[in-house]
Formats: C-alpha cells, sequence, structure tokens
C-alpha cells in the first residue's frame, strides 16, 4: 500500500460534539445509564439528535452492547458498530473507526462511548482474579507465577529498567503527577479538583511496586464519556467549531504481548507507540514542534515519560526534565491520575476543549493536539486540529 492511500483519512472527519457524566466513586447507576447519558450529552453538544446517528463505536471491554445503546438512547438504523481491543489501547481507535466509517460513506454521524462503574464495580487495578481459557490468557502464565499479578506490577518492570538504564531515580516519574494534578487542581470536573501536589508529596506517597508509588497510579472511576464524529463538511453546519482528525492511527510492535513485552531486547522504551508516532507524523505532515497540546494516556507515570521520547519530543532519558520545564502544555485537565480514569476517552474530550478554546486550563492560540491512548498494550493515536 503506498503512503498516499494511507494518508487518506486524514481531515476528512471531524469531532463535532463531546458529552460525559460526572467522574465519581460510586454512580449509583448502571453501566448502560452512564453510557446513554454521556451520549446524549454528546449529542446535544453537536446540535444533533439520536435519529442522527447511524453508527456506534465502543471497547470490546464494555459491558453496553451498541444495539443496548441505541435503543436505550432513541436510535433508529444503525450502518455501522464496531468494538477495538486491548483496553486503553482502544481509545484514539475508536475514533480512527470512526472517521474510517464516515470518509468511506459506510456512515455518517458514529458515536463513540465508553462506560463504566470501574471503581464501585470491577476495579481493574486489581489485577487478573478469573480468566477463562484463551491464547491471550494463557501469555500471562509467563507473568503470573512470578508474582506480576496487577497492572502496576507489570508496568513497574519497564519502570525499573528505564530507571536503571538512565541513571535516575523514583522522583523522575513524581514530575509526571505533580503536573497532572496541579492542572487538575484547577478543573471543577476533576476528582482531585484543589488538591495539588508537590514532589514531597509524591515521594512520601506509599509504595505500590516499586518504583511505583501511589501517586504514579491512575484513579479508580465511575463515569462514561462520548464523542460525536462525522464529515468535515456537516460538522461546520453545526453549533461548535470542527475539531479536525488530522490524523489517526493504531500501532503494535514486533513481538507484542498484551502487557507489557517483557521479553523485547528494550524495556526503555514503548515499540507500539513508536509505530502510531511515525504513523501520526506522516499522516498529518507535522512534527513535535507543531504541536499546542499534549494530552499523553497516564495510567502510570513511567509510560508518559517513554511516550514524550517514542514521538521525538525530547531524547532518551530525558522526558523527567522535558516535563519538569513544562516545555509542553501536558494533561491540562489533569489526566487520568487527576481528572478521572475513563480509559483515554476523557483525554480525547479535552483535547476538543483546547483545540475550540473552551477548556478551563486553556492554552493560548491551540490549534493542533496530540492524544495518545494505551501504552504497553497495543494502542492508537489522534492528532486533532482546527478547522482551516
Amino acid at each position: 500500500m503506498s503512503v498516499r492511500s494511507r494518508d487518506r483519512l486524514g481531515g476528512r472527519a471531524a469531532i463535532a460534539g463531546i458529552g460525559a457524566t460526572e467522574f465519581s466513586k460510586d454512580s449509583g447507576r448502571s453501566e448502560l445509564k452512564l453510557a446513554v447519558e454521556a451520549v446524549h450529552a454528546a449529542l446535544d453538544d453537536a446540535g444533533l439528535t439520536p435519529a442522527d446517528v447511524d453508527g456506534l463505536v465502543t471497547f470490546t471491554m464494555d459491558t453496553s452492547p451498541e444495539i443496548t445503546v441505541a435503543q436505550a438512547a432513541g436510535m433508529g438504523e444503525l450502518s455501522f458498530f464496531s468494538r477495538v481491543h486491548y483496553g486503553g489501547g482502544a481509545a484514539c481507535g475508536t475514533v480512527q473507526q470512526a472517521a474510517l466509517a464516515v470518509a468511506s460513506g459506510v456512515a455518517e454521524v458514529v458515536v463513540c462511548y465508553r462506560a463504566f462503574n470501574e471503581r464501585s464495580g470491577r476495579r481493574f487495578g486489581s489485577g487478573v482474579e478469573h480468566r477463562e481459557p484463551s491464547a491471550e490468557g494463557a501469555a500471562l502464565g509467563w507473568n503470573l507465577p512470578f508474582g506480576l499479578l496487577t497492572p502496576a506490577s507489570w508496568v513497574a518492570m519497564a519502570a525499573q529498567r528505564y530507571l536503571q538504564a538512565y541513571g535516575l531515580g523514583p522522583e523522575a516519574f513524581g514530575q509526571v503527577a505533580v503536573v497532572d494534578r496541579k492542572y487538575a487542581a484547577t478543573n471543577p470536573a476533576a476528582y482531585f479538583y484543589g488538591r495539588p501536589i508537590t514532589l514531597a508529596d509524591h515521594a512520601a506517597s506509599r509504595w505500590i511496586v516499586e518504583p511505583l508509588r501511589l501517586l504514579d497510579c491512575c484513579q479508580e472511576t465511575d463515569g462514561g464519556q462520548a464523542i460525536v464524529v462525522t464529515s468535515v463538511e456537516r460538522a461546520r453546519d453545526l453549533p461548535n467549531p470542527p475539531v479536525v482528525i488530522q490524523a489517526a492511527a493504531q500501532g503494535a510492535g514486533r513481538g507484542q504481548e498484551q502487557m507489557t513485552s517483557f521479553y523485547r531486547d528494550d524495556l526503555t522504551g514503548l515499540p507500539e507507540m513508536s509505530v502510531v508516532a511515525r504513523q501520526l507524523w506522516r499522516t498529518a505532515r507535522l512534527g513535535p514542534d507543531d504541536i499546542d497540546v499534549g494530552i499523553l494516556y497516564d495510567h502510570f507515570t513511567p509510560f508518559v515519560l517513554m511516550q514524550l521520547e517514542e514521538f521525538g519530543f525530547c531524547g532518551p532519558g530525558e522526558a523527567a526534565g522535558f516535563v519538569a520545564e513544562e516545555l509542553l502544555p501536558l494533561n491540562t485537565h489533569g489526566g487520568q491520575l487527576g481528572e478521572a480514569y475513563l480509559h483515554g476517552m476523557n483525554g480525547i474530550a479535552e483535547a476538543v476543549r483546547q483545540v475550540r478554546g473552551t477548556a478551563v486550563n486553556q492554552r493560548s492560540g491551540a490549534a493542533t493536539a496530540l492524544v495518545t491512548a494505551g501504552t504497553g498494550v497495543p494502542t492508537s493515536g489522534l492528532i486533532l486540529g482546527a478547522d482551516g
């Protein structure tokens, strides 16, 4: 396939609406109810009705089927429905799927959604409790017998190697936590609104799995988030300025495993995100200097540093200093550490607000935003920009 044919998606679809529930630790309602609330809020924001929707995309991990959401939300016929695998790695992939459907004419208005009771219901951070037999489950047999039972323990292995390779201490990860919580402290929608932290707070927080402390780990959240995707032309006739999908990509590295690929030659990087980065830069014809805001998936702080290096914002081992100097506005909603853990979907919404110029922590002149999805897993990314 030629480079030109692979680049045809860029600029042909736009995000026209975003909507979310409140972010809490106990929603008091079903995940289906959360999904429908978020979908309705996104459609209201876009100036559309449920009858306008003919496509839905979500995560394989979502418990609310597309046809059930369509019924509960009052939609009609669907001509497109799709799901993306690998947990948080699916986030930007859902928007890519929606954009592909719109660009190819398969659907006209596609809503991406994710809703869960991740605090009051199933808590992903508790690790593997039960799994039906599968090839994916069998792969975990290389990790579980050695005590790597939770996502934090899986990430800690790579984090420890990163620190050793570059002669750093755990305070390097604290730079990410401090920046995220700074922005969360001024975001009323964030769980940690009004509660910034310092590097000393980070260093005083308890160990989860060395070298990860409590403040290196994202929250567990109940809530829902939805994104409305349509053509750029149609979006121009809707209430909000179109946020154009300049590039969208998915990526899995060589020898990729579910999370994380410990048998690679080098544990200090994220090869799957490198695959995404190369596609995004090529499709959008942009580079690191062209990005005004970075919304980088932050389920654990070490992987934010590795992402900055994979995308070329700084050299290997230099990301902690890059974050400390705030050379790129990063996770201006507070991220998943500070605002909410919605499998990355709330990060896409923040990028939309920044490009629209409506974010709580608005960056002056923000016209281009980079968004990434789950790291350590097969993943995805977006470059969003202003129309024209």
